[in-house]
Parts: C-alpha cells; structure tokens; sequence
C-alpha cells in the first residue's frame, strides 16, 4: 500500500530541526535528553535517506547546506502549524469546565461565597478560580473587573454597582470619636494602592463630600484584603463597598462610621472572553442576575 506522505523517519527529523535551529548537535542533544553521538547519528542516517548532506561540519560547529536550509524552513513550517493546533486542542480540552480571574479580594469576598450556589444548581460545570491581582484576565473564559465596561472589546456583564462607605471597626470609631465626615477627615486612614486596579480612593471620595483632601495620617498598603484586615484590627478606616463587604458588615467586624456614602463612579462587571464556551456563557449569566 502506498504511504500518502513520502517522508523521512520523523524521529530523524524532529532530530534534525533541532540540530539546524540551534546549529550545534551538542545543543540539540541537550534539548532532545539523548547524546551527541545519537543525534550525529541519525543525522548521517537522514542524510543516507536522502542522499545528500544537509550539514558542513567544521572544527567550531555545523553550518546547513543548501539542501539543509531547504529542509529546514520546510519543518519549520510544518512543526509550527502542528504546534498551534496542538495548543488550540490542549485548549479545548476541560470545556464542560469554566475558567474565571479574578483579584484575590474579589474572589474572596464576593465571588466564593456564591458558587456553592451555582453549583447545586448547576452540579455539572467545574469552575476554575484563578488569581490575577495584575487586572489582565489572560488566558481565561471570563474575568472580574473594576471601571468602565465600554473599555473592552469583548462582551461584558455588570455584576454590581453599589455605594462606597467609610469602615472602620467599633473599637476604632470609638476611639476616634468619630461623629461626621469632618471627624473622618482628621483620623487615621488606610489607603489602598494595588497599582494595578483604579480602586476609588479617599481623596475622591472625600471630594464628593465637599472637602478637599483628608488631613490625617495615612497607612499604605498594596492590597486590599490587607487593608480590611488592618481595618478589623483597628488600625484607621478604610473604603468598602456596600456590596462587596456585606459579610464584614453583617457580622458588625465593620461598622459605617459615617452616614455619607459615594456612589461608585464605576461597576464591578464581567468581561466574557471570545474563547468563552457554552457553560461559561451559562455561569456569566447566572452571576451577573440580580438574584445571583
């Protein structure tokens, strides 16, 4: 029978690609984990295949002949469309799965509390949370955000879009003595700088209050979840939303020390990624209704 491809063996091959790519046997051994004496030998037995040498051996290394080069932008070729269907299959192969990224205080604090949920409703979609504090969603079905949805390219769900409020634990409002906003403004604040995610911050939030710029002293951190805890511990008051913190707020952790809230200038939304399948069409659906 005849074969549909007139080829070399392809062990040879893939040996030789690698061999011309890094124009060394001894690097291609290493990439391969055989001996150079094994690649030197198949490339004489790819070379006895075809009749013709396909290297110039010189004293510091090889250099590929015409036929070499020939040979070579050919594999090139082909490895490269095989590689790029092998990873769009490897891709593809959980998709009764839903990948979703996600902060870590997202995740945390809104979004785990609610797949218990979605999975009695929904026992047969695996979700897979994974933590990006840098805001980019790569490589996911869907991805949790904070700013303005019409930035993006893709398809996107509003998940909430609630009031922020100043938090701060009983013992520290106490301390404090914290009665209006002009008391907030003079007591110890917790600002949260990620560099990443445009979170609402105090100056803003005291601007929408009609006051300039808080005149207390300050505590920086780079995370969020660290700023509630340094919260809880009673270190100064700290941003929330009402939304977000339902739990902290619930258990009196937390409490508004002020009755003045800001209305979030952005929501928190879903983006739904092209690669996202059916089951995470269903779960963006799910999350983002008001009953979710």
């Amino acid at each position: 029978m005849r074969k549909p491809y007139d080829l070399a063996p392809l062990g040879d091959l893939a040996c030789f690609e690698s061999a011309a790519r890094n124009l060394s046997f001894k690097q291609a051994a290493q990439e391969l984990n055989v001996t150079p004496a094994a690649v030197s030998h198949r490339i004489k037995a790819l070379e006895s295949e075809l009749g013709q040498g396909l290297f110039t051996r010189q004293y510091r290394g090889v250099e590929l002949t015409e036929a070499g080069a020939l040979l070579f932008v050919a594999l090139q070729r082909g490895f490269e469309t095989i590689s790029d269907a092998v990873v769009r299959i490897r891709a593809r192969q959980d998709r009764a799965g839903v990948s979703l990224a996600a902060t870590t205080a997202m995740s945390a604090l809104w979004l785990t509390p609610r797949l218990a949920a979605f999975w009695k409703a929904h026992p047969g979609v695996a979700i897979s949370q994974i933590i990006q504090d840098d805001g980019t969603g790569h490589g996911v079905d869907l991805s949790i955000h904070y700013g303005d949805p019409a930035r993006e390219a893709d398809e996107t769900r509003v998940l909430f879009h609630d009031r922020i409020l100043a938090l701060g634990s009983p013992e520290f409002a106490a301390a404090q003595g914290i009665r209006d906003v002009q008391d907030l403004a003079r007591a110890p604040l917790i600002h949260t700088q990620s560099g990443t995610n445009p979170y609402t911050e105090w100056p803003d939030w005291f601007a929408a209050m009609g006051i300039e710029a808080p005149q207390g002293p300050g505590f920086y951190l780079n995370s969020y979840l660290i700023s509630l805890n340094a919260a809880e511990d009673h270190i100064g008051a700290v941003l929330g939303w009402e939304g977000l913190l339902g739990g902290s707020l619930t258990s009196g952790r937390l409490v508004q020390l002020v009755p003045d809230a800001m209305a979030s200038p952005s929501p928190f939304y879903l983006r739904i990624h092209n690669r996202a399948s059916a089951n995470a069409r269903l779960f963006a659906d799910w999350l983002a209704a008001p009953e979710a």
